[in-house]
């Protein structure tokens, strides 16, 4: 695939896609696009299948605290074919592209088998580590009405995690887990970096706050 198709191509899955949270909004679907562009580069992969796999792997939203969230990228796969059809999109590259998009959710918990798959949940996954990852969490904490933290156990020693009510304990029931999950050597190199600078925040946290359990 050329820059050319490639810029294309994009313009029509950028049209594509349907609004989401605060957190899974047009850009982030732009850095899930360019963080697989990053990784992709480093094993030698093309992009017909990556392409359209990162544009549309939230081409449906549903929200977090829905009970068919955990479907939502099967939603999003089923769309994205539909979508793909719709324009002409070589149909060879339909099912690698269905499974990278249903694989790629981590509340979904499908295994990814082939390195296009592997490739878009590490790219996803990134997007939920370092700055951003971070600004994502406490934007879609604050839009689902979560608080900070826990006023007497901030950091869930004696209590168990419950992110849906605290913005904190999503970093111990998720973010700080992903690093472990990452498919691929560029995956696990900038998840270790992002990582890194969520771990360092709790601990600035640590000391700004008090700590009453």
């Amino acid at each position: 695939m050329t820059e050319e198709e490639m810029s294309n191509w994009s313009a029509i899955f950028e049209s594509a896609i349907e609004s989401g949270d605060p957190a899974h909004d047009l850009e982030h679907i732009r850095r899930v696009v360019l963080n697989t562009k990053k990784i992709a580069a480093t094993e030698n992969l093309s992009m017909e299948v990556l392409l359209p796999a990162a544009w549309l792997h939230d081409c449906v939203h549903v929200p977090k605290n829905s009970s068919e969230r955990s479907s939502a990228s099967q939603f999003a796969a089923d769309n994205a074919i539909i979508i793909l059809r719709q324009h002409g999109y070589p149909q060879e590259h339909f099912k690698a592209i269905h499974h990278a998009i249903e694989a790629h959710s981590f509340s979904a918990k499908i295994t990814p088998s082939t390195i296009e798959a592997k490739v878009l949940q590490d790219a996803d996954r990134i997007d939920a580590l370092g700055a951003i990852g971070l600004s994502r969490c406490l934007m879609l904490g604050g839009h689902m009405g979560s608080g900070l933290y826990h006023s007497e156990d901030p950091f869930a020693k004696n209590r168990p995690l419950n992110d849906t009510n605290y913005c904190i304990d999503h970093f111990y029931a998720k973010l700080l887990t992903l690093e472990n999950t990452m498919q691929t050597k560029a995956g696990k190199a900038l998840a270790e970096k992002r990582t890194k600078f969520l771990s360092d925040f709790l601990e600035q946290l640590r000391t700004e706050i008090p700590d009453m359990s």
